[in-house]
């Protein structure tokens, strides 16, 4: 005797299961970038090796009435009137919920969200039918600058950009400078002061001796109000 296969929906948030009553004839998955269909009631299931991406799973079937719960292909024990599946659905779809599905026998486990649900009643017994669609869920990861190995890229990058801007630009001594905190917040290095003096030796020289000194010290002297230029890195 075959298995008889279920198929289950349960919240993940909550907990809360939907078992449809009936089952489609067939449902289909869509695999990474290709299509198979999955006859999963004469048939039986194919069987999908480990790792494969399920993007999209989806089926088309129908719930019935009243007076037809007790056909054939109805589960009993999970039996629910069209109105009650059709609104459970329904809520599950427009909250965006997170939802385990289950399809026993066959490799289909996996948490989704309902990304289309078309139900239709027809005939006089109430009967809907329905077609339905499931995306993969997915968790969102937020990678580092580490993880996607880029860090030596913006290591590299991020100053550059700034000595562009600082090259070639003229800069105004306020107390407290020296060459040394000037060329790293300029150049983005202290030692690179020796190209800021090279550059401005000249202008740094004669501020010196308005003060009075004999020379600057290589640039050990310098004074507020002095310009100079930055140089390129």
């Amino acid at each position: 005797m075959a298995q008889e296969i279920i198929i289950r929906l349960r919240d993940v948030s909550t907990g809360k299961t939907f078992t449809f009553p009936a089952n489609p004839e067939s449902i289909s998955g869509t695999l990474g970038a290709k299509y198979q269909s999955f006859d999963i009631i004469s048939k039986g299931t194919v069987k999908v090796p480990k790792g494969t991406d399920v993007s999209e799973i989806k089926w088309s079937g129908e719930f019935f009435g009243y007076s037809k719960r007790n056909e054939s292909v109805v589960n009993k024990a999970y039996y629910q009137l069209p109105n009650a599946c059709v609104a459970q659905l329904r809520e599950w779809q427009e909250n965006g919920s997170r939802l385990n599905l289950i399809v026993t026998g066959s490799w289909i486990n996996l948490d989704v969200t309902i990304s289309s649900f078309q139900p239709e009643i027809y005939g006089a017994y109430g009967n809907v039918k329905y077609s339905i669609s499931f995306a993969q869920a997915k968790d969102l990861k937020i990678y580092t600058t580490n993880e996607l190995k880029i860090a030596a890229f913006v290591k590299k990058t991020a100053p550059r950009n700034d000595n562009s801007q600082s090259s070639g630009s003229s800069y105004t001594i306020v107390s407290g400078d020296t060459l040394w905190g000037i060329a790293s917040k300029k150049l983005g290095s202290g030692t690179k002061w020796t190209k800021i003096y090279d550059t401005n030796s000249s202008i740094i020289e004669e501020a010196a001796k308005k003060h009075r000194k004999s020379g600057s010290d290589h640039g050990h002297w310098i004074y507020p109000g002095t310009t100079i230029t930055i140089p390129a890195a």
